[in-house]
């Protein structure tokens, strides 16, 4: 029999799903999450390495976790995400569950099933809990829209071939087609 699907979710129906199927929950409501692509993992694991070096080589004090990596974005029961990439500057926000509160930076490397998501939803909740910079990384259309929300001084839009600066690190640039070559 087929059971009616709850209207409002909570964290602990997150950690009651089957093993190996991934979900966020945003304001109560879950969105499942598909297997990535191979071209979303290159780009993934090329930026993770060109952050993790750049934080690394300054002796930096942020951190950098590439997805599945659990945010609680608002530190509360409704809320859970598994951004692609998340910087998190304030080590008091990192426990062993992952991130309490929101983090510095977000990188989503969005698909056609993830673009509403991604460019709507998570761009709102991302907006309003505090995360300073966002990053959405389009595959398909070979684009990196990003979000300066602390200044919006440098929200724009990029191709590949570009090289775009970071908000949150004045003499950091990445050049996506430089990564992937």
């Amino acid at each position: 029999m087929l059971q009616p699907q709850r209207e409002i979710y909570e964290i602990a129906d997150i950690y009651a799903l089957p093993n190996g199927q991934r979900a966020e929950l945003i304001d109560g409501r879950m969105y499942m999450m598909a297997p990535p692509s191979t071209i979303h993992q290159r780009i993934l694991s090329e930026l993770h390495g060109t952050i993790y070096n750049y934080i690394k080589t300054r002796g930096g004090t942020c951190n950098v976790f590439a997805a599945p990596f659990a945010v609680f974005i608002n530190k509360d029961e409704r809320n859970y995400v598994e951004p692609d990439i998340s910087v998190i500057c304030d080590r008091a926000k990192i426990d062993e569950n992952g991130c309490n509160g929101a983090p510095d930076w977000i990188i989503e490397i969005t698909s056609p099933s993830t673009g509403q998501l991604d460019y709507g939803v998570k761009l709102f909740k991302y907006r309003t809990a505090g995360v300073r910079e966002y990053w959405i990384v389009n595959p398909l259309k070979k684009t990196v829209t990003v979000y300066d929300f602390e200044q919006e001084k440098r929200t724009n839009q990029y191709s590949f071939d570009d090289t775009i600066p970071v908000c949150i690190y004045a003499d950091l640039s990445i050049n996506i087609a430089d990564l992937l070559s």
